[in-house]
């Protein structure tokens, strides 16, 4: 018979390799189960408002946006320039593409931001700028942004305080190629060519308009 404390080492020791084992596949079960949470950390939406410009200014105010990227999407030409856009030849929609944080806000809570910052009842015009790039549209990034969409869609056409009809486009998300650099993050840059710009367009004497007094 082994001597009491040889035995009790023995005991111990096996009882340590037990809870080692046990605790190291605890924390690889662990791991794996944090792993989707932390793909998802950030998510991506992709709106078209008209200018970009303003659009982009709009969404960097929303607490839970990371950055905002003004591009092209919707189009059928690979890497179009603006003046490639601006001409109206590469159906290609002026849009903002959006990195957010989904536990600090919620798709469905930057749709209901989207529509009170555009006027969804013209066709291919937004304010003053007027054209197929400028139209409004929801570029849905999977199948639970596109059922988010329709849902709000559905929700506003019964609530809605105008009468128009509602006319942006909800469609799937597709190549998104970012606008040159001199159009990122333009309201900062220069704030009183792009306050000048949105005031003489009457982008927020129509929303108010259209919204009542926003936020």
């Amino acid at each position: 018979m082994k001597p009491m404390r040889a035995l009790i080492a023995t005991v111990s020791a096996t009882v340590s390799a037990t809870l080692i084992t046990t605790l190291m596949a605890a924390l690889t079960l662990a791991a794996a189960a944090a792993s989707p949470a932390r793909a998802q950390a950030t998510a991506q939406a992709t709106f078209a408002g008209g200018c970009f410009w303003c659009t982009e200014s709009d969404f960097d105010k929303v607490p839970g946006v990371i950055s905002t990227t003004s591009g092209y999407t919707g189009g059928s030409v690979a890497n179009p320039t603006y003046q490639q856009v601006s001409a109206k030849t590469t159906g290609h929609a002026e849009a903002v593409q959006i990195v957010f944080d989904p536990a600090k806000v919620s798709y469905e809570q930057l749709l209901a931001k989207f529509w009170t910052s555009i006027d969804p009842t013209t066709r291919d015009r937004q304010f003053c700028d007027v054209g197929t790039p400028y139209r409004t549209a929801i570029f849905a990034h999977d199948a639970t942004q596109l059922e988010a969409a329709r849902k709000s869609l559905a929700n506003l056409e019964k609530s809605k305080p105008f009468k128009e009809p509602i006319v942006t486009q909800i469609v799937p998300a597709s190549a998104f190629y970012p606008a040159e650099e001199y159009h990122q993050n333009y309201h900062n840059k220069n704030p009183a060519r792009y306050g000048f710009y949105r005031l003489s367009c009457g982008r927020d004497a129509r929303l108010q308009q259209l919204w009542g007094k926003l936020p």
